[in-house]
């Protein structure tokens, strides 16, 4: 027999999730390969929180799960500084690179790793065999002496026989990802892009055969351009080269057709087969045999599963429980994924084609929630400015031992993801659920610019960075009042890093939210541009301003220019160490605040940099940021 629930303010509900619950977290998990003397054995990448965030290699092989990479060894690539793509699978042989020394080396499960490449100022990812010439082939980032200049981007061979001989094999754009090697291993694909271009925003995908020598023939564009974004391309096992393309305004599968004349697509619908290039190694589709495409995609935010036939377009769903699939591997008779959803965190599963069922076979997360004091999300749209439609998930709060007196509305806390191209899902997240069963909801935005929804979606962004994204976290709040599940006068915005500067202008520029919580969050975004990588040195172009005019829109919509419009309570977070955001940035902002009398906290955290990540300082930070909250809005403690 239950008791009824007690009767307490909305904010103030004691949670089993504490602070420290979350703390301990999710075990990163990523970068799913299939390998094995049959194909049957996979393979992923586990963060080790105890290890500093060391990646290590684990592989699921017949019933036993097992640990290949002992420390130090770190698998990690920094091409393009976010990396990815570290490691490739050649039966029962394992190349990867390691994060320490940018070293290749080859793993036999049971032995020690043996160096393959030479030591130096080069990186390498996303690793493609080939078998034929005893080498592999990857994207290379080679950086000078002078660390303030722009390294060098090429696709390379590694000679596995030669001493690690490193041969180029294409170059002269400023970006490469994807080699693929064709079943036949007489030709090669690749995509390339420029500055001051991002890959969503377009991308060439190139074609060339490989010679007798190893080097390539003249490549052919086969797709692509300045408006168009190609991504994972892979060969069927037939050798027919297969990608992924919105010049459709959707990421939508193609293939190159037989003559090598022409492509053709595949199944035309207003879904997202693709995702952003933000790492290496991404993959939502795979072949079950030279007729038949696994694939997952992306319909109005919500991920599905399901079996397309080539031939004749026909796509049928395959049932499983998931909402969000990251990665997704087709093996022998089966499909291995990393997936997640409301009530399932992030999670390494297998489905086989003869069986029912899906076989759990790794989580992020071991110590799991009551299901009863889990918020489950609803996927909502919504009318925003000027006419648009925003998307985001709604959680309402949630604690099966308590309730709100009647009558009274939750304060509810709108989140602005980072990127800011990416996009937020719906996969059980601690930290969201630490909020939602102590009585406060939250609405996790899909603003316009991120990924999931279409290009033209995507593009709402250019220019508009600061403008866009706030306006919908605004009107998604305010739709919420007029649907009765929030309390106007106790709406909240909190966001970290590019999520921070949507905070921070949501409060400067508009009167809606009453409070905010900055987790170093940008506020001059010259400085921003200032400091960035090769990768995304010109990624403010697009997202705010070209160069000639950037200066002038910057002083405009940085609130660090603005300090005398903030007038709302705030508190910030900020790392002693970054060099991203520098501590100065949210301390001109705490100033301001406090000259004028208006309740704000600052907590500085030393040893942290651009994202936290000691345990004690994630403890710290949440319950500050709730105390914060609870003292703003007077919510009494039950």
């Amino acid at each position: 027999m239950t008791s009824s629930p007690r009767i307490a303010p909305f904010g103030a509900w004691p949670s089993t999730i504490s602070a420290e619950r979350v703390a301990a977290g999710a075990v990163p998990m990523s970068s799913l390969m299939l390998g094995g003397a049959d194909g049957s054995d996979i393979f992923w990448l586990a963060g080790r929180a105890a290890e500093a965030g060391r990646n290590t290699l684990l592989r699921h092989h017949g019933v036993t799960t097992g640990e290949l990479t002992p420390a130090p060894f770190n698998l990690r690539s920094r091409v393009h500084e976010y990396g990815g793509g570290a490691y490739a699978v050649d039966g029962e042989t394992v190349y990867f690179t390691n994060f320490k020394d940018n070293v290749v080396y080859s793993l036999v499960p049971g032995a020690e790793p043996v160096p393959i490449s030479q030591a130096g100022k080069q990186r390498f990812a996303d690793f493609a065999i080939d078998h034929a010439r005893n080498r592999l082939i990857a994207v290379r980032e080679l950086h000078g002496d002078d660390e303030h200049a722009q390294p060098t981007n090429t696709i390379c061979a590694i000679s596995l026989t030669a001493g690690g001989t490193e041969t180029v094999l294409a170059q002269g754009a400023d970006f490469y990802s994807s080699p693929r090697l064709s079943p036949d291993g007489r030709s090669l694909a690749w995509l390339s892009w420029d500055h001051p271009r991002m890959p969503w925003q377009g991308t060439t995908l190139w074609l060339a055969d490989v010679l007798e020598d190893g080097t390539l023939s003249a490549p052919v564009r086969i797709a692509g351009g300045a408006e168009e974004s190609i991504c994972q391309p892979e060969w069927s096992p037939d050798n027919l080269l297969h990608f992924v393309s919105d010049r459709s305004g959707w990421w939508n599968l193609y293939r190159l057709c037989r003559d090598r004349q022409r492509t053709e697509g595949l199944c035309p619908m207003e879904a997202e087969f693709g995702a952003p290039h933000w790492t290496f190694g991404n993959s939502m589709y795979g072949f079950r045999s030279a007729s038949e495409i696994i694939c997952t995609y992306i319909d109005k935010g919500l991920s599905r599963l399901a079996r397309l036939l080539p031939g004749s377009g026909k796509l049928e769903a395959i049932a499983n429980p998931y909402e969000e699939i990251r990665e997704l591997r087709v093996g022998p008779g089966y499909i291995a994924m990393l997936a997640g959803g409301p009530t399932i965190p992030l999670e390494l599963a297998r489905i086989d084609f003869t069986e029912e069922g899906v076989e759990i076979l790794a989580q992020s997360i071991e110590d799991l929630p009551d299901e009863a004091n889990l918020s489950i999300p609803t996927s909502i749209s919504y009318a925003s400015a000027n006419g648009r439609t925003a998307h985001a998930f709604y959680y309402p709060p949630r604690n099966r031992d308590y309730a709100a007196p009647e009558g009274s509305k939750p304060p509810v806390i709108v989140i602005g993801h980072g990127g800011p191209t990416g996009m937020t899902v719906n996969t059980l997240n601690l930290k969201t659920q630490y909020w939602t069963s102590r009585g406060f909801g939250v609405l996790d935005v899909n603003y316009g610019g991120s990924t999931g929804f279409g290009r033209a979606y995507r593009d709402l962004l250019k220019g508009q960075w600061g403008i866009v994204d706030v306006e919908d976290c605004v009107y998604g709040a305010q739709a919420l009042v007029e649907r009765g599940l929030a309390d106007g006068e106790r709406l909240i915005i909190r966001g970290s890093s590019a999520g921070g500067l949507t905070t921070l202008c949501a409060l400067t520029f508009h009167n809606v939210f009453k409070a905010g919580a900055s987790y170093y969050g940008v506020s001059d975004l010259k400085g921003l541009d200032q400091d960035s990588h090769k990768f995304e040195s010109h990624y403010n172009e697009y997202l705010i301003a070209p160069k000639a005019q950037a200066d002038a829109v910057y002083a405009q919509r940085s609130p660090i220019n603005h300090t005398d419009k903030l007038s709302r309570p705030m508190i910030f977070f900020q790392g002693l160490d970054d060099k991203v955001v520098p501590p100065q940035q949210s301390q001109m902002m705490v100033d301001a605040l406090k000259k004028r009398g208006i309740p704000v906290e600052y907590v500085e955290l030393e040893g942290e940099g651009h994202g936290f990540r000691k345990a004690e300082n994630i403890i710290r930070t949440l319950e500050a940021e709730l105390n914060f909250y609870q003292n703003i809005f007077k919510l009494n403690h039950a």
